[in-house]
């Protein structure tokens, strides 16, 4: 009977908050969902990050008030860094590091002092269309993009002290999509990979066996679960059956996606939490599955703070509402 009252419950608290709000924030759990007014919460001694994707539009569909709220958010918490989960610029990616579009899209939206930290980007199959090495090859000229190649990985320390470390995987998920290599937009690009020497290289980097690594976390534009319109597509499908073997063989936290244009936590079998942010600039429907956490059609970006034995995430909206908080303990 007791189980039956909180589904009743819980869906009801769904219903109002989607009638409440036209951005459709469902959360699972109504403790997830910070008081309004909230402000954000500062961890002491944590390393910050924000992650935003599917982004680049020459300032078009709130993406110009992302980047305003992402700043404010980078100021209030000295953030070290930002992510980008892919598709970088819309709608056909970048021809050069010389395009117009680094401009447009990149240096003249995300002006704020805060936001000049590095960014880490992954590729969107919207990069694809183009010259994905183009973004690569950026890194030589900007200080802040820090793109060394099509997937990469990089040691964070938290709070400076080297025996306390965050591992990121930053993955090209493009070649792990079979239905990829014949498309006429993405094939040309994708042919050039080696998807199997991409996940040996992934499995050495998630096999490190050092005891200050706290946290593994790999970051990929295309989600392995989701609640919006591609929950059982062939990219989500193939992500899934591609990687999530070798994230449960080496234990990886947190995998985080965009490709979807929605906020999204979700909670499938095994050890790995997933985030989708990727709504820096457009919106669409997500709605919960029975794995997931909260679903959000909401323009907006994610906060992580990171201790050795807590990952705090918040999700934020356009507006600065803070519309979920969630933290993952050791």
């Amino acid at each position: 009977m007791k189980s039956i009252f909180s589904r009743v419950f819980a869906l009801f608290f769904f219903f109002l908050l989607s009638v409440a709000s036209p951005a459709q924030v469902y959360v699972r759990d109504s403790a997830n969902v910070p008081q309004e007014g909230a402000t954000l919460f500062k961890k002491e001694k944590a390393l910050h990050f924000i992650a935003m994707g599917d982004w680049g539009r020459n300032g078009a569909d709130h993406q110009k008030e992302v980047a305003v709220q992402m700043g404010k958010t980078a100021t209030e918490m000295n953030t070290q860094f930002i992510i980008a989960t892919g598709d970088n610029f819309y709608p056909s990616g970048v021809i050069s590091e010389w395009d117009p579009l680094w401009r447009y899209s990149f240096e003249d939206i995300y002006t704020d002092f805060h936001l000049q930290w590095d960014w880490y980007p992954v590729l969107g199959n919207h990069d694809y269309k183009s010259n994905p090495d183009a973004q690569v090859k950026y890194s030589n000229i900007s200080r802040r993009w820090k793109m060394p190649a099509r997937y990469y990985s990089k040691k964070f320390f938290i709070n400076g002290d080297t025996t306390q470390a965050v591992l990121i995987a930053f993955i090209d998920t493009n070649p792990l999509i079979p239905e990829f290599y014949k498309n006429a937009e993405y094939g040309p690009n994708v042919r050039t990979q080696d998807s199997t020497r991409q996940k040996k290289w992934l499995g050495k980097i998630l096999s490190d066996p050092s005891p200050n690594i706290k946290w593994k976390i790999v970051v990929g534009h295309h989600p392995m679960y989701t609640g919006g319109s591609r929950t059982e597509s062939y990219d989500t499908k193939a992500i899934r059956n591609s990687l999530e073997p070798l994230f449960d063989k080496y234990g990886v936290d947190v995998y985080l996606s965009g490709h979807e244009h929605s906020l999204q936590h979700l909670k499938a079998n095994g050890k790995t939490a997933h985030f989708i942010s990727g709504a820096a600039s457009e919106k669409t429907p997500a709605t919960l599955l029975d794995i997931s956490k909260m679903a959000a059609s909401e323009y907006g970006y994610m906060l992580f703070s990171v201790t050795g034995d807590q990952l705090l995430v918040q999700a934020i909206g356009h507006t600065g509402k803070i519309i979920y908080r969630t933290v993952i303990s050791k």
